[in-house]
């Protein structure tokens, strides 16, 4: 008796059109994946930003609101306005508001290099080379913001309030000025702006208040945010001049 062995098995046709199905699903899983990673990062990077300039800005409405009404006239680093608690330059500044003084460099100062600001705002002593993003520093006296010459900074009394972290956040810009005062009450408003983001410049626009178009091909757009808060503060009564 005769009988005939059969085997059975995939085709040639049929195991490259199983691989072609692997690869294809691999390909689709490995993009999905890069995708989700850039939305997490992304969305990491925009938490550090936001979550820096809502502490800033509560930080300086409860040291305003404990102050009494200020002088923010700008002034230079070589004007001699004793009566001003403002000082300004491309580079960074100082506000002085009675118990804390606030001292900040831009990031483009920080940076360095050609064309670049010059920092302003340095510790003293063997601290030096530390950079300053910006500071709290106890100075009841104001004395920190007594120009043409300001003084350098003592780090023992001084607290970071903005650090470099995961996406080496920076102060952009800053401003400050008086909308209004309330002579029945003593009290002044005062409006603030202030510009924080990360400090890659190859991505930063020219005057650092956005991030490039991701078409534009310089880096990751995943790690560059910047956003700009506004808030209003209010100066207690007055009780004499600072």
């Amino acid at each position: 008796m005769n009988h005939d062995n059969k085997q059975q098995g995939f085709t040639l046709i049929e195991l490259m059109l199983a691989m072609t199905f692997i690869a294809a699903l691999l390909v689709a899983i490995a993009l999905t994946t890069i995708q989700i990673s850039n939305i997490y990062n992304k969305g990491i990077t925009l938490r550090e930003v936001n979550q820096a300039g809502r502490s800033v800005s509560d930080e300086l409405q409860r040291t305003i609101s404990s102050a009494t009404p200020f002088d923010v006239t700008p002034k230079g680093t070589g004007d001699n306005a004793p009566a001003s608690r403002y000082v300004v330059s491309a580079g960074g500044g100082r506000l002085c508001l009675g118990n804390y003084t606030y001292a900040w460099n831009y990031g483009k100062a920080l940076v360095g290099g050609t064309g670049a600001p010059a920092i302003i705002n340095k510790y003293s002593g063997v601290d030096n080379t530390i950079p300053i993003r910006l500071v709290r520093v106890t100075d009841p006296d104001g004395s920190l913001c007594t120009t043409p010459s300001l003084p350098a900074i003592p780090k023992a009394n001084a607290t970071d309030l903005l650090t470099s972290g995961d996406r080496d956040l920076v102060l952009h810009d800053f401003s400050i000025k008086e909308t209004s005062t309330e002579p029945s009450t003593g009290q002044s408003i005062y409006a603030i702006s202030m510009v924080v983001g990360t400090n890659d410049r190859l991505q930063l626009t020219t005057n650092d208040t956005s991030c490039k178009a991701p078409g534009d091909g310089v880096g990751d757009e995943n790690y560059c945010s910047v956003n700009q808060f506004d808030i209003i503060a209010r100066a207690g009564n007055k009780t004499g001049s600072q």
